[in-house]
């Protein structure tokens, strides 16, 4: 099994997790404003991405902008990586590539813990992207923990582009965000990317 064999229910069973469903989950997540450069991309390019209607277009059109934009924000304090391999335990089926993942060290060469985040593209509904997130949170929680940095939380989201659900790892615990957001909502978007990195009780990594 790799993380996109996982269902909801399959990740609940194997790892021991509760799923909880919440209304404005990151309620504290102030929207920001957003760059020009990034208004530009998305006016530009999100329509492009629509109609082309794949997972790699809306990726690298809408996704990926939006991610960086956020790392703009944390003045490149973060890294972000983009479709690598993340295999971190194959007996437990946690093995695989990673559409986004964000880490608090600067280090781009290679992934380094604290991985904080993971976010999902997904070209359909985002409920079945919301198992494979999870098994990802599993490995980035695990992967922070055999390299000698753990935190509290982990969070990620799963994204069609034009429609964004966030969600939060901790303990046993799997919060879901059932508040959608929107593409024309970028700045809500990116804050609520922002609050995620700065409360992940990560110490002083």
């Amino acid at each position: 099994m790799a993380y996109n064999a996982f269902t909801l229910n399959e990740v609940k069973r194997q790892f021991g997790l509760e799923i909880h469903e919440q209304d404005d989950l990151f309620s504290e997540a102030t929207s920001v404003e957003v760059s020009s450069w990034l208004q530009e991309t998305l006016r530009e390019f999100a329509p492009l991405a629509l109609a082309m209607s794949t997972e790699k277009a809306r990726s690298e059109m809408i996704i990926a902008p939006i991610l960086l934009e956020a790392r703009r924000h944390k003045h490149e304090t973060i890294s972000l990586f983009s479709g690598m391999e993340f295999s971190v335990d194959a007996a437990q089926g946690l093995v695989g590539f990673c559409d986004y993942l964000l880490s608090l060290s600067p280090t781009h060469f290679s992934i380094e813990a604290p991985v904080v985040a993971v976010v999902e593209a997904k070209n359909e509904n985002l409920r079945g992207g919301m198992g494979q997130c999870i098994a990802e949170l599993v490995a980035a929680r695990l992967f922070n923990q055999q390299q000698g940095k753990p935190v509290e939380t982990v969070y990620g989201a799963v994204t069609t582009g034009s429609t964004w659900r966030f969600l939060r790892l901790h303990g046993s615990d799997v919060h879901v965000d059932l508040t959608e957001y929107y593409l024309d909502q970028p700045g809500a978007i990116v804050g609520v990317l922002l609050w995620m990195l700065d409360n992940t009780g990560y110490g002083n990594y």
